[in-house]
């Protein structure tokens, strides 16, 4: 017999904590932050209970299990309880849940919906009818196996006797036991028989046993005569008797009776010291295992995303009815593909969902992907295709070439969805901005019409009889060098500095917004009704996407540096020639709770299926024109190494592509592999001399006819902007957006010309009429241009070129023009975001082509010190845009009986 139980037992113990310590620290080689996580859900305080978990906590801590418990109290009810079972179900750092039984309520509990309640992925107890059904069907690949009998064939396995063709009899049906320990013995092929309080001759049944496990609660019930010779017995029993000699007057035994039974087995184990110990080290393995699993399930280069199948008209309708003819996949089911977890994922309907930030802790050690930007030539009013050509390009890559890929763009403004484009709101955005600019006003107005003392405590009311500073007034006297927190301590002259801003009404820098092209709204007049005193001043509206806190939003990196570049941005200047910023105004706090949920990128999807990252949307002129800094990043990290994010940046090289450099990417710190710059037959005719394209008119003959001669002139503008790219070392592919007008003669032209100016490679691209099937080419030329080496630089240092003027003539030089020499505030160390037309390389939209010898003229100069940049206005630059003769809003109608929406592509 098993006689030396103790000691063979203690090694069995020692080889599966040691081999589950081992798998551990493999994963956190995988991932240094990562560990297997464990709850512990107990009901009430009961001893016996308390003592199991104090067990398995001590357990989980030799292995490197981050094992909590969570205690509720006798008085929770099952509702509470279920509660918290939902919220360890979906924190997806806790890979293993147990609820201990009993539940030790004074309500009524009912343990099978309790049970059944945890998700089947961390039942490590093996309890939930889901896990069940997969044992009693054999899956036992794909189920937690309940820790006693999983421990029970460990304990076999280590006696050497094979169970396959061994007779087994198994006493007891339970569901945590009995029945589990059958389902494990048949398929490992034993033949089985159950035994119960029923069953006739249970002597007899057990005699014939090569296996027995007992498991029936019934103190020694199992003689030692009963026993065939040589079996193998496993008790499971846990039993109280009398016994005088202990200081608690009882003893712990089995089921079986040790003594007897000893005599008769090959193998025995004891109790206590024999199968309680193995349970909990299989429910240890278990968690591991459940670790191992999320690992598995959850790293970048692992997709395996559903894609959706287009249905290819021809000739090609409308975008709306293309949108129409797929059927989107429900997001939550995308989120998964991709590797977010269900509590990083917040729903917003079936079709779109914002990711919690928290993502990028989880994922910072895992590598980023390749970074490509789209870009394009100088464009006509139409525009040449680059979202069209970052979304078919995602395509080609993801649903045709079968890799890991993201595309990242801006949030479209509803201005021009009046005009050519579509909309996603910025409610949260207006509200923002809004809120400064109604902060700015009512101070200027409240410091005007009050003394130094009434404003005061307005600004510090009394509550509960005593004056408070908030926080937000605690920085503002830290900055004034006003080392005090108590109101009444303060000095009259203390007062007058800390109550008034002294805003001068005349360099009031921040402008209302709204996301209507409104050109009536270019310059008005604010303060006409007599409530504001004859307080009036001339202001005007931008549009929502030339807001600063747009481009804030777009370049900050998490909700801390939100907050700080938030309270940053200057939206005034005292009539002492000092700069006030929002956290003067007290408003910068307030902005951050107004953006809190904006922060978090948009996921959405293209036609066939893949990710999409929409987020943020600043002006490419007056701003930076790229997406968010953090869909970036995050997406970077989805796709693993192997994978791509393609993101696009706003108009023509000269400016979305250099911003995208020079601003985004010195924020962001990350550095692109490729540039993708997209040309178009149409627009390069233009720059030849073409005649003039105007949106809603028939293109000229010269645009849908054969023309090599006004084409290769014109690819002089596709020359210079490959230069722009090149000068900052990153490989150049060319995309030529097909139209159905153009020849193949025409194209090769193009993709001849572009090869010989240095791009890495030109291909014809069909991706609007053909989906991703139309830029596997381009995919491709990426995919190869993304291993040539690269040379990623930065046009000037913040450092070395200090000035403004230095740093707008190193990107003229190459890129646009000269600018002249102007005062500063004090910001000279920030990147430059020329704000011009980008219909030409110069400031005048009727210059094409690559012109030279004009001085641009530079009528104002802001500066976006949150969003940190300076942005000069170059020409005539409107910041909200007009309506046309005819805008979209013709066309929009909705359908009163289907609610569809009519009219918008």
């Amino acid at each position: 017999a098993w006689t030396v139980g103790f000691i063979l037992l203690s090694c069995v113990h020692r080889q599966v904590r040691e081999r589950l310590k081992k798998d551990v620290e493999k994963m956190k080689l995988q991932d240094p932050n990562f560990s297997p996580g464990l709850v512990v859900l107990q009901v009430g305080d009961r001893d016996d209970s308390n003592l199991y978990i104090s067990m398995k906590l001590k357990a989980a801590a030799e292995i490197g299990i981050n094992a909590t418990h969570m205690r509720l109290p006798k008085t929770a009810t099952e509702e509470e309880v279920l509660h918290k079972i939902t919220e360890v179900n979906e924190n997806s750092s806790v890979h293993g849940l147990i609820v201990q039984l009993p539940l030790d309520s004074i309500h009524k509990m009912d343990t099978e919906k309790v049970t059944n309640a945890v998700a089947p992925e961390k039942d490590v107890d093996g309890l939930t009818c889901i896990n069940a059904g997969k044992l009693s069907r054999g899956d036992l690949g794909d189920c937690f196996i309940p820790c006693t009998p999983n421990g029970c064939m460990e304990l076999i396995r280590q006696t050497g006797v094979s169970v396959a063709g061994k007779k087994a009899v198994v006493i007891g049906r339970s569901k945590i036991v009995g029945a589990p320990m059958h389902d494990l013995l048949l398929w490992s092929h034993a033949t089985v028989t159950t035994c119960h309080s029923k069953t006739v001759d249970l002597a007899g049944e057990v005699g014939k046993a090569d296996i027995l496990v007992v498991g029936i609660g019934k103190a020694e019930m199992v003689k030692g005569e009963w026993i065939k010779k040589g079996a193998v017995v496993i008790d499971c029993g846990i039993n109280h008797i009398p016994d005088e000699t202990k200081p608690s007057g009882k003893r712990v035994v089995g089921d079986v009776h040790y003594a007897s039974a000893k005599e008769q087995a090959g193998f025995i184990t004891p109790v206590p010291g024999g199968v309680g110990p193995m349970t909990v080290a299989m429910l240890m393995a278990n968690t591991v295992q459940g670790a191992k699993r999320f690992l598995e399930g959850h790293q970048p280069g692992k997709w395996n995303i559903s894609l959706t199948k287009l249905n290819l008209q021809m000739p090609v309708p409308s975008d709306i009815v293309i949108s129409r003819s797929c059927v989107p996949k429900p997001i939550d089911g995308l989120a998964k593909e991709v590797g977010l977890l269900s509590d990083e994922v917040e729903l917003f309907g079936k079709t779109k969902a914002k990711v919690q930030l928290s993502i990028i802790k989880r994922l910072q050690a895992q590598s980023d992907g390749k970074y490509v930007v789209v870009t394009g030539i100088t464009p006509t009013p139409l525009g040449e295709g680059k979202s069209t050509t970052t979304i078919g390009l995602v395509q080609a890559l993801g649903a045709h070439m079968n890799l890991n890929v993201f595309a990242c763009v801006r949030q479209p403004s509803q201005g021009p969805t009046f005009g050519i484009k579509e909309n996603i709101e910025f409610n949260q955005q207006i509200s923002a901005n809004n809120l400064v600019a109604a902060a700015i006003d009512a101070r200027i107005f409240h410091e005007s019409t009050q003394s130094d003392k009434a404003l005061y405590n307005r600004l510090v009311p009394l509550s509960g009889g005593q004056r408070k500073f908030s926080p937000i007034q605690i920085n503002r006297l830290k900055r004034l060098g006003i080392e005090k927190t108590d109101p009444s301590t303060l000095t009259e002259e203390e007062i007058t500095r800390f109550a008034r801003l002294d805003i001068d009404p005349s360099a009031v820098t921040w402008q209302r917004v709204l996301d209507t092209n409104d050109r009536f709204l270019r310059k008005i007049t604010i303060g006409q009704a007599p409530t504001e005193k004859g307080y009036t001043r001339e202001a005007q509206f931008d549009i929502t996407v030339a807001s600063e806190i747009m481009a804030v939003l777009a370049l900050t990196s998490s909700l801390v540096d939100m907050r700080q570049r938030l309270a940053k941005m200057v939206v005034a200047t005292s009539r002492g020639g000092q700069p006030i910023t929002t956290e003067d105004l007290g408003v910068s706090g307030a902005l951050t709770v107004l953006m809190k949920d904006a922060i978090k990128p948009n996921l959405m999807q293209t036609l066939e299926g893949t990710p999409v990252f929409v987020h943020a949307g600043p002006f490419a002129n007056i701003a930076h024109g790229n997406s968010s800094i953090l869909a970036d990043k995050i997406a970077l990290k989805l796709v693993g190494p192997e994978g791509f994010v393609v993101t696009e940046a706003g108009f023509g090289a000269d400016i979305g592509m250099e911003k995208f450099f020079n601003i985004k990417c010195r924020y962001s710190g990350l550095r692109p592999h490729v540039v993708v710059l997209v040309a178009t037959v149409r627009a390069l005719k233009m720059h030849g001399g073409g005649p003039t394209v105007t949106a809603g008119m028939p293109l000229p003959k010269e645009y849908v006819e054969e023309n090599l001669e006004l084409l290769e002139k014109g690819c002089s503008n596709m020359k210079k902007q490959i230069e722009n790219a090149q000068h900052f070392g990153v490989p150049v592919v060319v995309a030529v957006n097909a139209f159905k007008t153009d020849t193949v003669t025409e194209l090769d032209l193009v993709c001849s010309v572009a090869k010989a100016a240095g791009a890495f490679d030109a291909v014809r691209c069909s991706h609007w009429a053909e989906g991703g099937a139309g830029a596997v080419a381009l995919g491709q030329a990426v995919q190869r241009a993304s291993e040539a080496p690269s040379d990623f630089k930065f046009l000037y240092d913040l450092e070395v070129w200090h000035c403004c003027q230095c740093k707008s003539s190193v990107i003229a030089f190459p890129i646009h023009f000269y600018v002249s020499s102007f005062p500063l505030q004090g910001f000279g160390n920030l990147p430059i975001c020329m704000a011009k037309t980008h219909l030409s390389l110069s400031h005048e939209a009727d210059k094409k082509g690559v012109p030279t010898g004009f001085i641009v003229p530079i009528r104002d100069i802001r500066a976006s010190v949150g969003a940190g940049f300076l942005f000069p206005l170059v020409g005539t630059m409107p910041t909200i845009p007009g309506l046309p003769t005819r805008p979209c809003f013709y066309d929009i109608d909705l359908d009163p009986e289907t609610e569809q929406v009519n009219g918008l592509f």
